[in-house]
């Protein structure tokens, strides 16, 4: 049987919801004055005192077991490095609103890989259908320009894509490799490593960060290192837990109402219709994949 979801867990979607509809303000903000590796290497390795703290107060113990640290390089990887970097470097190109719309594609591609790499979330035609649905989504936000001609604006949408479905191979990765571990550790080996990633790659693209930033860039990096990332996946591994990966990724369609608004109030940020109209096919994709729309669980 699927895991299912509860009042409780609902409630922590919505809270990492917020948090990660808020990291896409951040990173614009950021963006004004760093280059987007840089920032994600601020977002993972602010982090790291901050859950370090954490499971010390918790008086959890960090596991030793090579496999398990080789985990955390894994998902160190899929599930901060390359979406973390791909969707900051989008939104170079395109707004933080329409950046977390087509993030939102993570919740039909992790049905779908969920589907085929674990046993207990089945592959169904539901799923099948609410994918190509959720696909059509993508098309109308992208537009007709998409298929006439790749310009800038086209490959930040494409790369804010890559970010969904390595958003998607992460969320089985942690399901599979990372189960019977505590939470709190799982959040903290994550960051750890995917900042051991993100070291060399800056320094050999990016340089040395200057750290002079203006105060607002800074409140920005710790919006999204504390909130965005830290107190995150906190919750994002309880869930994994209690409800598995599918589920989990139905957080990616809450997330656009606040990355919206954060955009609407602060950044004068407005959407085109079409992208509305994409991200109404890609919620109905969701219902569909989900099965709540049709009323019923099975295929």
């Amino acid at each position: 049987m699927s895991p299912e979801m509860n009042s409780r867990t609902w409630i922590m979607l919505l809270i990492l919801a917020a948090l990660w509809g808020g990291s896409f303000f951040w990173a614009e903000v950021a963006l004004q004055q760093l280059p987007a590796l840089t920032i994600v290497l601020f977002r993972v390795s602010l982090a790291i005192p901050a859950l370090a703290g954490y499971i010390l107060w918790k008086g959890l113990k960090l596991p030793r077991a090579p496999r398990v640290w080789l985990a955390y390089m894994g998902m160190g990887a899929l599930n901060n490095v390359i979406p973390f970097s791909l969707i900051v470097w989008g939104q170079t190109y395109i707004t933080g609103g329409t950046a977390s719309i087509l993030n939102a594609t993570t919740a039909v591609f992790g049905a779908v890989v969920a589907g085929l790499l674990l046993v207990d979330e089945p592959l169904t035609p539901r799923k099948i259908i609410g994918a190509v649905v959720g696909v059509i989504g993508v098309m109308v936000v992208m537009g007709p320009k998409a298929i006439s001609g790749f310009d800038l604006s086209n490959l930040g949408q494409m790369a804010i894509l890559g970010a969904a479905l390595s958003y998607a191979f992460a969320g089985v990765w942690g399901k599979v490799f990372l189960k019977g571990i505590a939470p709190e550790v799982n959040a903290f080996g994550m960051v750890f490593c995917a900042t051991l990633w993100m070291i060399p790659i800056v320094l050999l693209i990016d340089g040395p960060p200057s750290f002079d930033y203006s105060p607002a860039v800074w409140q920005a990096l710790f919006g999204l290192s504390w909130l965005a990332t830290a107190t995150a996946y906190l919750l994002y591994f309880n869930i994994l837990r209690r409800a598995g990966a599918a589920n989990l990724m139905l957080v990616t369609l809450l997330i656009p109402p606040f990355a919206i608004g954060a955009g609407w109030m602060f950044l004068d940020e407005t959407l085109a219709l079409n992208t509305v109209l994409g991200f109404i096919c890609i919620a109905i994709g969701l219902g569909i994949t989900d099965g709540r729309m049709l009323g019923r669980k099975g295929a």
